[in-house]
């Protein structure tokens, strides 16, 4: 069976079961030819929302499907693999932070939304990479623990001075591996692209 026989067949039983496919930008192009949606993975989960069938299959890793289901309740949420998982957001659990929340009871939780559906519910707030400054500078709180990204959690920091802002060793260990070195060969192989962090 060629690819193309593949996706007609995928298209044919999405319609046949009420199913809308959500991929994640990171997925291989065939299935993003034949998703319903394709971006990151909170607007997917958004999207989701808007979609009326009762079914949606999410290609991407196990705390965007959570996501999903929790703006879209009423819908059934499968996840493409099962055991997709996104190394960051299950770094930290809920038995964790609720040990560093008791040893210090003023901070309130921030969390990336790239968290689990667990640890989320031992949080204060739930922030995106988008809205993290804005939802941070509007707390009522000088004390905050921002969880699990390091490198936007140090972000958020410099930019909010007057915070008392408490990050845990955490992040993404792909983002981590990305050298200088790295991208300077990138910029020197391609000196016209724009380099995006």
């Amino acid at each position: 069976m060629t690819v193309r026989e593949l996706q007609d067949k995928i298209i044919k039983l999405k319609k046949e079961t009420n199913t809308a496919i959500l991929a994640h930008c990171y997925q291989a192009r065939e299935i993003v030819e034949i998703a319903d949606f394709t971006g990151d993975s909170y607007k997917l989960s958004v999207d989701a929302k808007s979609l009326d069938a009762e079914n949606i299959l999410f290609c991407g890793v196990h705390f965007m499907a959570e996501t999903a289901k929790m703006l879209s309740p009423q819908k059934r949420v499968y996840l493409a693999n099962r055991h997709a998982g996104c190394p960051m957001a299950e770094q930290m659990d809920a038995e964790l932070i609720s040990a560093v929340k008791a040893a210090d009871p003023e901070r309130t939780v921030v969390a990336y939304i790239n968290t689990t559906a667990s640890l989320k519910t031992v949080c204060d707030v739930c922030v995106t990479s988008s809205s993290a400054l804005k939802i941070v500078r509007a707390l009522d709180s000088d004390k905050l623990l921002f969880i699990p990204d390091c490198n936007l959690g140090d972000y958020v920091k410099r930019q909010c001075p007057e915070k008392d802002i408490k990050l845990l060793n955490g992040g993404c260990p792909t983002h981590a591996k990305i050298t200088p070195k790295e991208v300077l060969e990138a910029k020197a192989e391609h000196p016209d692209a724009l380099f995006l962090v």
